[in-house]
């Protein structure tokens, strides 16, 4: 067998494995994740598996076409305080590249309790979260050309980064409200406000 054959048999067997583990981590935790963020297993190197800004799963080059796949492995995703992401089961801790947020917000609902609006996100692996002060909105902008980029903290250090097509739904749902003695545009959730930008940037862009 020629090297490169051996290396991708290899590959292949390691990531058998490791969806193996993954599996077990999540048996039994179907109505919940598995407690990543207690385990503390070894580092064991990292592996060629990115994900990338539109959030789709890569594996040595080729996209991960298994959706149950992606969502497995999405619920063993820790980042840790060193700023890299891995995948963690209880015996092994893997190394993953993520370009820009390992989750994608791809739906967003809008709707009224106790007088309060109440944003509620679906990620692209499943994830239902409502944004609020457990799961609070950030608006970075993007050092390149100042575009907006909307990010939903969704468990741990994971965000989800917020699509374009549902950004301008969330832009629609803005309002301007003053924040630490400063007219600001804000989306509300719950009984999180979050600020978008200074009110005045906004009136500046709109003319």
């Amino acid at each position: 067998m020629a090297a490169e054959e051996m290396r991708h048999s290899a590959d292949a067997a390691g990531l058998a494995a490791l969806i193996s583990r993954a599996s077990e981590a999540k048996s039994g935790k179907k109505r919940g994740l598995p407690p990543v963020d207690k385990w503390n297993p070894p580092f064991c190197g990292d592996i060629d598996m990115e994900i990338r800004a539109d959030g789709t799963w890569f594996y040595m080059g080729t996209p991960i076409g298994r959706q149950p796949l992606v969502q497995l492995f999405s619920t063993v995703l820790r980042k840790d305080e060193d700023g890299k992401t891995y995948l963690v089961t209880p015996v092994e801790k893997v190394g993953i590249r993520v370009i820009d947020a390992p989750f994608v917000a791809v739906e967003m609902n809008a709707s009224e309790r106790d007088g309060q609006q109440v944003l509620t996100f679906r990620t692209n692996v499943g994830d239902v979260i409502e944004a609020g002060k457990d799961h609070p909105l950030r608006f970075p902008r993007h050092a390149k050309d100042s575009e907006l980029k909307p990010y939903l903290h969704v468990r741990g250090r994971l965000e989800a980064l917020v699509s374009r097509a549902v950004m301008y739904e969330l832009v629609e749902l803005g309002e301007v409200a003053e924040v630490a003695g400063r007219e600001m545009f804000v989306v509300r959730s719950g009984s999180g406000t979050f600020p978008i930008m200074p009110a005045d940037e906004l009136e500046a862009a709109s003319r």
